[in-house]
């Protein structure tokens, strides 16, 4: 009699990679992840004119230490308040500040797992968290980020390391992985501004903040987080959507899910189709006017279109790259 080795080690099925976020893929844009910045050159009054914290907010340096006065020293750097407690010249010194923290804030709710043509509205905003990651980590910053979905929220917060980017890059391919059209998980809007809230106290101030996702469900309590979030940081939107949220195709009836339920949709009824293109163009003036309100730099990302393709054509310089 014959017996056949078993492996105990059974192998996943695959998943298509337009469906679902792959690892591999999101590392191998570090090599991608060139000719663009998030800190492109920007008119005056924008928020984002410089490269670091140094231009933005203040002198953009930290105290280290007093000292006794050297002829030679800036008198403006006297601590007139030292120099007379210790009847002597005392100055202050600084050190400039050599890099900023980057906040990744990654939408992966119920809501992203839609796709007309190519990829998901997930996989999508997991490519550009994954090139946003690699070029801060190649521009020396620090690089943290909060993935959440309908339930969960994953928190990494910014180090300058590359254990940190798979981290952050294993998180959202995890997260990813749990969507699916037949979720009984219930939508939960509000998690977007649970996530802002939990945020705030990370960031005190200097940070650049990158929100990547569809704009579900900004409301006037994102308006209130946002507007306390940009008093002492930088933020910068990244509306991911699909083209048939902008304009969907006349085909006949489709079927659609939330995750929780059916719904038969009639293509061929044009009320129907100008109904639904004026939906998705009153959520996207909602997020333009808040970009517009608060000096927020916004760029869209279409799911049929390369992703690192579509960042360089937005955020990359005309001639040579820029640093982020």
């Amino acid at each position: 009699m014959q017996y056949t080795r078993v492996s105990k080690r059974t192998r996943k099925p695959e998943r298509d990679p337009r469906v679902y976020a792959d690892l591999d893929t999101l590392v191998r844009l570090q090599f991608e992840a060139q000719g663009f910045s998030f800190l492109p050159r920007q008119p005056v009054h924008s928020v984002l004119h410089g490269r670091h914290a140094s231009r933005l907010r203040g002198r953009g340096l930290n105290f280290e230490e007093l000292r006794s006065y050297v002829p030679g020293d800036d008198i403006r750097s006297v601590d007139w308040k030292a120099t007379a407690r210790t009847r002597e010249p005392q100055v202050r010194v600084y050190t400039e500040e050599r890099d900023r923290p980057v906040w990744l804030i990654v939408n992966q709710r119920q809501s992203m797992f839609f796709g007309s043509r190519v990829r998901m509205k997930s996989v999508t905003a997991a490519e550009i968290m994954a090139l946003a990651a690699w070029r801060v980590l190649g521009a020396g910053d620090r690089v943290g980020a909060m993935v959440f979905n309908d339930r969960d929220i994953v928190t990494i917060k910014p180090q300058r390391s590359r254990h940190a980017v798979m981290r952050i890059l294993g998180a959202v391919v995890k997260m990813g992985h749990v969507l699916s059209s037949t979720s009984s998980t219930a939508p939960n809007p509000g998690m977007l501004n649970d996530v802002l809230r939990l945020l705030r106290p990370q960031v005190p101030h200097d940070c650049l903040i990158c929100l990547v996702g569809d704009g579900s469900g900004v409301d006037a309590q994102t308006i209130e987080q946002v507007t306390a979030l940009t008093a002492h940081n930088d933020l910068l939107f990244a509306l991911v959507y699909d083209p048939a949220e902008a304009e969907l195709p006349a085909v006949g009836r489709l079927a659609a899910t939330d995750g929780q339920s059916f719904l038969a949709l009639d293509t061929s009824d044009p009320r129907f189709l100008s109904g639904l293109a004026r939906d998705f163009k009153k959520g996207l003036e909602t997020i333009q006017g808040l970009s517009r309100r608060h000096t927020i730099p916004l760029f869209t990302l279409r799911t049929d279109r390369p992703v690192a393709e579509q960042v360089r054509e937005q955020l990359g310089p005309a001639g040579a790259a820029r640093r982020i």
